[in-house]
Order: structure tokens, then C-alpha cells, then sequence
């Protein structure tokens, strides 16, 4: 498997000190990520997106209420990640532990799989950062060498030049130098700190709701009495019911109040709003009337006015039960990045000398010797200088048979050493891990949002001030209704009812909590989706193009024909060319000795080898002279080929490489390779048309090799003999005639096409360049995973609508009905108590279908 390596650190050039007024430099684009806690709907996402994009030098922030965190992209010469986490702390909500540095992101159009960091230091008022030495960059860390330099917002830059391609940074003055950019937190360290957020918000959450819960009850218990315990009718009960409820209400509910003032503050609205105004509604209502029951027109008549203190607690208990519950919700939707970091372990026996000593696996440096026993994991990527030993790569590469290593062979980091000792050198740590990697490309396709969640924010902009009109014409028609239909204490419990059902919890967690659970469990099957964006780009592919050559076949040429003539056997006849191959490095010559050993033909030593590049090969086996190769040097050589020649023109024209072979100087047949299609692209193929995708092959390939490859796979139409740029012009002509196209391939040549596809896929063994230029990787299973990917796509999606479905359908029936509108039909009045029942299983129910696509298995072939 290949992941992609960041592209090398471009230094940059500047003007002479002389030079007044220097040209800036160009600005660079970098991102980061900031955890967010407090929000809780889509009101609260859409005020940090807006607190985020005000802030100076902000170019795109997104934010995901599932994930609880914010990924900005930003001009680091104008804003910092510190700087950003103030604007939104300034907005209400927290920002637990610091924020990460910056990160430089790709060519828009061709985006990196995972993007290297630059440093924060640079961006604290225009200053450009020296440029380190000319070494390649790694994921997640920033050069030790490379200083910054300090400027304050306007003044000019400091008179050291930035540095110059090819000459080393110059030295800033003492003064001007700064602390070496701090490095971007390792993915398990963000995944930590989030982690440690989240253990103390459930824990205050439990505490909340054993506290609510405990004193809601008697308080249902009195307030649906009518009088069956008489020790608690009257004023009696009244008092005690003010007394329990003001605790919960001004205890636990606290959280609603302390965030709705945040956001009045911001002149905003967002379900804590509505929380804390229905309750706070019923509360100071229920209140009045026990502290001055004179002031309501029931005393007039000798009744006492009605209460909804149950109605005020069971509100804010429901509501953090629903709570608790989405937090744990949450926390599920993480664990497939969990899973992934879990595979790291926590130390490593290095070895310096003759001594071993245990350390944590983060003390490891580039260059240090580890020791690996049998049963262990190994701690980070390296290259094993001794040893040899079976590793189990299967959590990264789906490859379910232990991996022979030996010296030279490069180990990854989690992955289990099976069998023998291993003792390898370090090559990557920390952040530039391939495992690291992988999960930090998870985390940013979970924090990505998919172009339909532009439904739930246009809704979630309006929603909030509307639900609060609506409820203010309940409490007004209610009140205009009367005392017959209740008056002030009816208007007062729609009111209520109204605020309370409506929260747009749903509404948000609608389309984060479906792309969370889906890129999650599509890293688990090994296909990783960057964003989403690409998984609803996926799941509309109608049209598949796909490479040949290392795409539908294995890249290499294996054994496919064997033709005897003289009265010799086929196994005869490819033991002594097999022989006669043995020592030639061309992979033809190597495809005809694996193929001859997989047969179980024995191949015998050979001597007097002779090459001739682009003709054969000649060796003495066995006491006779072998020679394989074209008609033509055969032909040198005194030897006709003309009995065989039909065979091999019939080879050729199906894609197959024939070599005649002669012993002693007599034809004796002749054999043939080819790069042939793989199980996998058979079963893939298959499933495709299940799926109903059009399958096309693009391939510079010769026409003959590609027709036969597709006929042996089922695929009808060929474009072969293609250049890079005609591929891509191919790509442009499906999507201007209507079709979404996705494009499969594993090459340089192949990014093109790529890049300009509605869906460019690229496989884990193929290039880095495909893989930066694609929105999915699939890092396991090669094409096999093809299908799985667009069905995931389509499964997530049809999880999208589902989800926004039941969110508008909750709200268009249960605020109605909450207002009172179908009374004078039917009767009905929905209580506030099963108003914030209702509200929170409506969460829950979106979060808990979400997590159905857990379930998700890999798509194959009826």
C-alpha cells in the first residue's frame, strides 16, 4: 500500500533589504482543526461557521455538530489558530485544549490525501518563516530548524530577506528570532484531548440527570395526584413542588439558560432558546401563581390557578437525557478512527548497542534501531536490518496472509509481528506514520459536510425565528380564546409545548451523523473517502471508466500459454525454457519461471548464459542448448519458426506476447504471457453492472491486449491506444453528455482524469500522484473494493434523506399539534412533558439510524 507523500517545502524567494517596499510574499493557504464544545444544533454550527468566516484572513470553515469540531482554512499571514479559537470563544462556546498548527492544503482541484503543516509562528502579522533546509516534509511536523519571525499586525517586515531557493535561510537578529514552530498534535493526541472533553461532559451529564430525575419524579407524582394524596393537595403540595422544581430548573437547567444568554449576546437563537424559554415560561407562570395566586382571575372564582412546575423539570430532564444519550451516540460514530489508533502501541524495546530499554513508542526518532519480539506490535514505520519474520499487515492492507519480512523489507507501524524477532530502523514517527496518516484523513472526511446539508442550513437559519413566531401566535390566540378554552394558563402551556418540541436538534445531526458513521466504516472496509462531498459525488456514479494495467490486471505479465511441437510435452518444454529464463532479470522472462514453478515444473540449473536485449535468451540445460525468443533471432540462428507462426499471430491478436523456443537448434514450441485480468476486477466488474454502472475500459494499452482483456471481463466498450490528456477529454465528454463518471486508476498517467472526473478513484497501490488527485482511496482489496465504495456512497446517502426526512416531517406535524391546531377537530393538546419526550427521541432516532450503516458490509458479486 501507498500513501501519499506531502510535496516537497517550497522556499521562498524575497527582495533584497535594500529594495523599498518590498512585494509581499504570496500568502499561505494552511487549515486546522479546533474542537468545539457546547453546540448543539444547527443554529449553534451555523453562529461558529459565521464567528469563524468574520475572522480576519478565514477562507472556508466548516463545522460539524457530530464531531464537535471546526476545520478552517486560512491565510497564515493573517490569523492564527489561537486567534481563531478566541473568535469562537468570543461567540459562546469552548475550545478544550490547544489548538492545532497550521496546515498547508493542496491545489484545489487536486487535493492531497493527507497535507503536510506549516509553521503557526509565520502567521502572526506577515512575517514569512526562513524556509528549512531542503529536506523532504513530513505529515503533521514542522522542521526543528526553521525559526520564525515575529511581527505585530501592519508593521512592515523585518529587513532579513525570507530565504532563497538553493542558498541556506539567512540568520534573523537576535531581536526578531522567534521559537521554533511548535509541531501539529499527532491525530492521538487531538482524538485525547476530545476524548478527555467528552468523559467530563458525560460525566456532568449524568450528574445533571441523576439530580433532574431524582426530583422530577415526586414532582409527577404530586402534579398528577388531583387530590389522591391528601397530605399533598392544597397549598401544601404547591410549596413543595416550587421548591423541587426551582432546583432543577436553576440546578441542572442551568446549562440551557447560561447558553441561551450566550447566544442573545450574538444576537442569536438556537435550541437553548427555545429550552430555556419554555421553561423558564412555565417556571415563572407556576411560580406566580403559588407566590400570588391573587394576580390571576381564578381567585376571583375560588380556584386555585393551574401549575406546570412537573412540566418546567420533566423538560430540562428529558432534554439531558436526550443529551446523554447523543453524546454516547457520539462517541460510537468515532470508533473507527478509535480502532485504528488503538492499533498503535504505547512503547517499543530500542536497542542502542548491546542494550535493550523499553520507551514509549512517541520517544522513537528517525534512525533509531527497535526490537520486535514474536506477538508484538510494531510501534511505527521502519526498514528491518535483521530479523525474519511472518508480519500481519491485514489492518492496513485487507492482505489476510502474514507478509514475509527480511532485511531491506519496510515494516508499518500497528501492524502484528507473527512469527520470528525483527529488528528494524526507524524511517517515519509520530504524525508521518502511514497509520497516522490514514486516520487523520479519516477525521477530516468525518468533519467534511456533504453539499445536500445546504437544505438543513438554509432551514436552520430561518427555523429558530419562526418557531418563536408561531409560538407567540399559540400564546395569543390561546389567550384571546378566553377563559372558557382556558386563558392565560392554556396560552402559557402552548406556548411551552411549541418551543419545546421544536428544537432543531435533529435537523442538525441529520447529515453529520450519516457521513461520520459512513467514512468511518468505509476506512474500516478500506476505502477512504475524502469528504462529504466525494461519498455524495459517489453515490450519484452512473458510469465507471477504469485503467487497465495495474487497475483491471496486476501490472505485471504472468504465464498464460504453453505450445509443444517434436513429439515433447508441455511440462518438458517449460522446464528447459524456465531454465534458460532463470537468470534473466525481464519480466517476461520472470513471469515464464513463477509461471513454471506455480505449475509445480521443475526448473533445472542452467550455464553459459546469454541475454540479447529486445530478441532472447540462450543457456545450456541439462547438456543442450536452449534459446527463447523472437522469430526473427531464431531465424539468425538457423532456426525456422514458420510452423508456429499462425499460433503466435492468433496470441498476439488476443494481447498475449508469444516466444518461440528452440533446443539444439530444432523449434520445439513456444510460449506466452500476458498481463491478465485479476480475480478481483472480475468480481468487481460483475457487481458494477449489479449496481447498474455503465463499466467502460480507458487504456493506452494496444488495441489487441485491451479488446482481449475486456472480453475476458465482460466489458463492452474499449477506448484503447489513449494518451494522458485524451483520457481526460474522454472524462469531460461523458460528463457534458449528462453522466456522472467516476474515473479508476493507479498512475501518473492516470491523474489527470482523475482530477477532471465527478469521482476520481485511485487505488492504494498505485502512485502517489493518483492518490492526491483522487476524492477516493482504496486502500484494501484493490478494484474488488470498487463496488463496496459506490454502495457505501449510496447507502450513506439514502441514510442523508432518511434522516432530513424524519427531522422536517417531525417538526411540519409536531408543532402543529403542539400549537393546538387540531383541538377544535379532534380535541388533541400535546402536553410539554411529551413535547420534550418527543423532541429528544427525535435526536436519539436520527443518531440511532445512522448508526445502522455500521452494519454495512462489502458489496460482491451475486
Amino acid at each position: 500500500m501507498t500513501i501519499p507523500e506531502p510535496a516537497e517545502p517550497t522556499s521562498v524567494k524575497g527582495a533584497p533589504a535594500a529594495t523599498p517596499a518590498p512585494a509581499a510574499p504570496a500568502a499561505p493557504s494552511a487549515r486546522t482543526d479546533l474542537p468545539v464544545q457546547g453546540m448543539t444544533c444547527a443554529a449553534c454550527v451555523r453562529r461558529v461557521e459565521r464567528a469563524l468566516r468574520a475572522a480576519p484572513g478565514v477562507q472556508e470553515a466548516t463545522v460539524n455538530l457530530v464531531t464537535q469540531r471546526a476545520t478552517v482554512t486560512y491565510d497564515a499571514h493573517a490569523t492564527t489558530p489561537s486567534a481563531l479559537a478566541r473568535a469562537i470563544v468570543d461567540a459562546g462556546y469552548e475550545v478544550p485544549g490547544a489548538p492545532d498548527a497550521p496546515e498547508p492544503t493542496g491545489a484545489p482541484d487536486a487535493p492531497a490525501l493527507v497535507s503536510a503543516t506549516a509553521p503557526e509562528a509565520a502567521a502572526a502579522g506577515g512575517a514569512t518563516a526562513p524556509a528549512p533546509p531542503a529536506t523532504p516534509a513530513t505529515p503533521g511536523a514542522t522542521a526543528p530548524e526553521a525559526p520564525a519571525t515575529p511581527a505585530t499586525p501592519g508593521a512592515t517586515a523585518p529587513e532579513a530577506p525570507a530565504a532563497v531557493t538553493g542558498g541556506p535561510p539567512p540568520a534573523a537578529p537576535p531581536a526578531a528570532r522567534a521559537a521554533p514552530a511548535r509541531p501539529r498534535q499527532a491525530a492521538e493526541e487531538r482524538a485525547a484531548a476530545l476524548d478527555a472533553a467528552e468523559q467530563r461532559e458525560q460525566r456532568a451529564l449524568r450528574r445533571d440527570v441523576a439530580i433532574a430525575g431524582a426530583l422530577t419524579a415526586p414532582l409527577l407524582v404530586v402534579g398528577m395526584s388531583h387530590g389522591a394524596i391528601p397530605a399533598l393537595d392544597g397549598a401544601a403540595g404547591r410549596w413543595l413542588s416550587l421548591a423541587l422544581a426551582t432546583v432543577v430548573v436553576l440546578g441542572p437547567g442551568r446549562r440551557f439558560f447560561r447558553l441561551a444568554w450566550g447566544a442573545l449576546r450574538h444576537r442569536a437563537a438556537d435550541m437553548n432558546t427555545l429550552v430555556s424559554l419554555g421553561t423558564g415560561a412555565a417556571w415563572l407562570y407556576s411560580t406566580a401563581a403559588v407566590v400570588a395566586p391573587g394576580l390571576f382571575p381564578h381567585a376571583a372564582h375560588g380556584h386555585m390557578p393551574p401549575v406546570y412546575f412537573e412540566a418546567a423539570a420533566a423538560i430540562v430532564t428529558f432534554v439531558l437525557i436526550g443529551k446523554l444519550l447523543e453524546t454516547r451516540a457520539r462517541k460510537r460514530l468515532a470508533d473507527a478512527v478509535r480502532g485504528l489508533m488503538a492499533l498503535k502501541p504505547r512503547t517499543a524495546r530500542r536497542v542502542r548497542g548491546d542494550a535493550e530499554d523499553e520507551v514509549p513508542a512517541d520517544a522513537l526518532a528517525r534512525g533509531d534501531l527497535v526490537l520486535v519480539r514474536p506477538g508484538e506490535r510494531i510501534a511505527t514505520d521502519g526498514e528491518v536490518v535483521r530479523g525474519a519474520s511472518a508480519v500481519d499487515e491485514s489492518m492496513l492492507t485487507g492482505e489476510s496472509m502474514p507478509v514475509d519480512k527480511t532485511a531491506g523489507s519496510a515494516v508499518i507501524g500497528g501492524t502484528l509481528n507473527q512469527s520470528g524477532a525483527l529488528t528494524f530502523r526507524v524511517t517515519r514517527t509520530g504524525a508521518d506514520t502511514a497509520l497516522a496518516r490514514i486516520v487523520e484523513a479519516v477525521e477530516q472526511a468525518q468533519g467534511s459536510r456533504a453539499p445536500i446539508a445546504r437544505l438543513a442550513d438554509v432551514v436552520s437559519g430561518v427555523f429558530v425565528p419562526v418557531v418563536l413566531g408561531v409560538a407567540a401566535l399559540a400564546f395569543a390566540a390561546w389567550l384571546a380564546a378566553g377563559p372558557a378554552e382556558g386563558g392565560l394558563a392554556t396560552a402559557v402551556e402552548r406556548f411551552v409545548a411549541v418551543l419545546v418540541i421544536a428544537c432543531p436538534c435533529a435537523l442538525g445531526l441529520a447529515t453529520p451523523a450519516a457521513v461520520a458513521v459512513g467514512t468511518g466504516r468505509g476506512a474500516e472496509l478500506g476505502v477512504l473517502v475524502k469528504g462529504g462531498a466525494a461519498l455524495e459525488a459517489a453515490s450519484r456514479v452512473d458510469t465507471v471508466l477504469l485503467d487497465k494495467t495495474g487497475t483491471l490486471t496486476s501490472g505485471r505479465p504472468a504465464l498464460t500459454d504453453v505450445v509443444a511441437v517434436e513429439g515433447r510435452t508441455e511440462a518438458e518444454l517449460l522446464g528447459l525454457v524456465a531454465a534458460a529464463e532463470r537468470e534473466s532479470e525481464h519480466p517476461v522472462a520472470r513471469a515464464i519461471v513463477e509461471g513454471a514453478r506455480g505449475r509445480g515444473v521443475a526448473v533445472a540449473p542452467a550455464s553459459a548464459f546469454r541475454a540479447e536485449i529486445g530478441h532472447g535468451v540462450e543457456a545450456r540445460v541439462s547438456g543442450r542448448l536452449v534459446r527463447a525468443g523472437t522469430a526473427a533471432w531464431l531465424g539468425r540462428a538457423g532456426v525456422a519458426a514458420d510452423a508456429l507462426e499462425a499460433e503466435a499471430e492468433r496470441l498476439a491478436t488476443a494481447g498475449r506476447t508469444p516466444s518461440f523456443v528452440a533446443v539444439d537448434g530444432r523449434l520445439a514450441g513456444l510460449v506466452a504471457v500476458a498481463d491478465r485480468p485479476t480475480e478481483e476486477a472480475r468480481r468487481a466488474v460483475a457487481a458494477l453492472k449489479e449496481l447498474g454502472v455503465e463499466v467502460a475500459m480507458v487504456t493506452g494499452d494496444r488495441a489487441g491486449a485491451a479488446r482481449a482483456v475486456a472480453d475476458d471481463l465482460g466489458i463492452r466498450e474499449v477506448f484503447a491506444e489513449v494518451k494522458p490528456e485524451d483520457k481526460a477529454r474522454i472524462v469531460r465528454e461523458r460528463r457534458a453528455a449528462g453522466r456522472r463518471v467516476a474515473m479508476v486508476g493507479d498512475g501518473i498517467n492516470d491523474a489527470p482524469a482523475l482530477a477532471g472526473a465527478d469521482v476520481g478513484v485511485a487505488l492504494g497501490s498505485g502512485t502517489d500522484i493518483a492518490l492526491a488527485s483522487a476524492d477516493v482511496a482504496l486502500l484494501r482489496g484493490g478494484i474488488a473494493a470498487l463496488p463496496t465504495a459506490l454502495a457505501l456512497a449510496r447507502a450513506t446517502l439514502r441514510t442523508i434523506r432518511q434522516n432530513l426526512f424524519w427531522a422536517f416531517v417531525y417538526n411540519v406535524i409536531g408543532i402543529p399539534i403542539a400549537a393546538g391546531l387540531l383541538y377544535p377537530l379532534t380535541g388533541w393538546l400535546l402536553s410539554p412533558v411529551l413535547a420534550s419526550a418527543a423532541m429528544s427521541l427525535s435526536s436519539v432516532s436520527v443518531l440511532g439510524n445512522s448508526l445502522r450503516l455500521r452494519a454495512f458490509g462489502r458489496r460482491e458479486a451475486a
